[in-house]
């Protein structure tokens, strides 16, 4: 026995579209402002500080007036090495010691990213906090521990600061522009899923062509509508 399935063509897509529009639209505002009213009012900006180190391979390379091709592939993973070294509860709650934070190991690593700068040998620490200051003096303790821990661990390479912990003047996140649209194209695909499933769900019989789609029959007559006036 084979399975007979109900197929809509575009004209039948643009039609229900069409009928449904103004909800569809309606549907989609609501959803952009409902994005940037819960991005401007309900979350909590977030601040972005950062600095930049340069990894090298060796601690001494004052008597080289030459970097060979391997000794930058080595710096770069060495990257990787020192990433986990400066995320370690070690670096982290030495920080939050010195700095007086409210927060455990596992908070404070929330914020912290360490990583390397387009796959080179230069490697940006950043955190983030809804405090510009903390985020700074955040970056800064790390960086100050950085050659020390990073010298006393690995026993080979070294880094150099090559920009201070400095904080972003505007927020990072959350991203008002960028949640509104989100939020829109969402609103957008909900009203057009329950528009369509609505008009796929709809058993009754609107027109006579509805009839032989369905049934398979053919309509003889059609009995028009008459409004007797009394």
């Amino acid at each position: 026995m084979e399975q007979e399935y109900e197929t809509i063509d575009l004209r039948e897509i643009f039609l229900i579209i069409k009928k449904n529009l103004l909800l569809i639209v309606a549907v989609t505002i609501l959803a952009s402002v409902a994005g940037f009213l819960v991005s401007a009012f309900l979350l909590t900006p977030e601040y972005e500080a950062s600095a930049s180190l340069i990894v090298n391979s060796r601690e001494d390379q004052s008597t080289q007036t030459t970097i060979t091709n391997d000794q930058l592939t080595s710096a770069t993973k060495l990257v990787d090495t020192y990433s986990v070294i400066l995320t370690s509860d070690t670096v982290l709650d030495k920080t939050i010691e010195t700095l007086g934070l409210d927060l455990d190991y596992e908070e404070l690593l929330e914020k912290v990213t360490v990583e390397a700068v387009n796959a080179t040998q230069v490697m940006r620490i950043s955190v983030r906090d809804a405090d510009p200051v903390l985020a700074q003096n955040i970056v800064a303790n790390i960086v100050e521990q950085a050659p020390e821990i990073i010298i006393q661990t690995v026993k080979a390479g070294s880094v150099e600061v090559i920009s201070q912990a400095k904080a972003a003047d505007e927020p990072v996140s959350p991203k008002k522009m960028a949640n509104t649209a989100i939020s829109g194209i969402l609103g957008l695909v909900a009203a057009l899923g329950v528009v369509f499933l609505r008009s796929v769900l709809n058993n009754r019989f609107m027109t006579d062509d509805d009839i032989n789609k369905r049934l398979g029959l053919t309509v003889l007559g059609v009995i028009p509508q008459v409004d007797i006036k009394e």
